[in-house]
């Protein structure tokens, strides 16, 4: 899994909300997302292939489905990459203010 997978699956509102509805159930399987989501149950495996492919959940074998749990630790690793690169940008703006301020207050 690389931040950019974590980011290529969330980027789909469905994959989200799909996403959104496992982690409140604690796990599921497409067959209980389908109905609530209004979406078929094989469009609800196919975001949950994407999501388990990004490492979001995880996918095992109950029987005839498979049922998924949310997996944090991916999120986790993006929130941290978003942080840090925000971090700089917040330093990058900050120093963009200081200039844009300095040149303001020159005659």
């Amino acid at each position: 899994m690389t931040e950019p997978d974590v980011f290529s699956a969330l980027a789909d509102p469905t994959r989200r909300t799909v996403l959104e509805q496992v982690a409140a159930r604690g796990s599921a399987t497409a067959t209980e997302l389908a109905v609530p989501l209004g979406i078929t149950r094989q469009a609800v495996a196919k975001h949950l292939g994407v999501l388990a492919d990004a490492g979001l959940v995880d996918g095992r074998r109950a029987g005839r489905e498979t049922r998924y749990t949310p997996t944090p630790a991916p999120m986790g690793e993006a929130i941290s990459w978003m942080t840090e690169v925000g971090g700089r940008w917040d330093a990058r703006l900050a120093a963009l203010e200081r200039q844009v301020a300095q040149r303001r207050a020159r005659p």
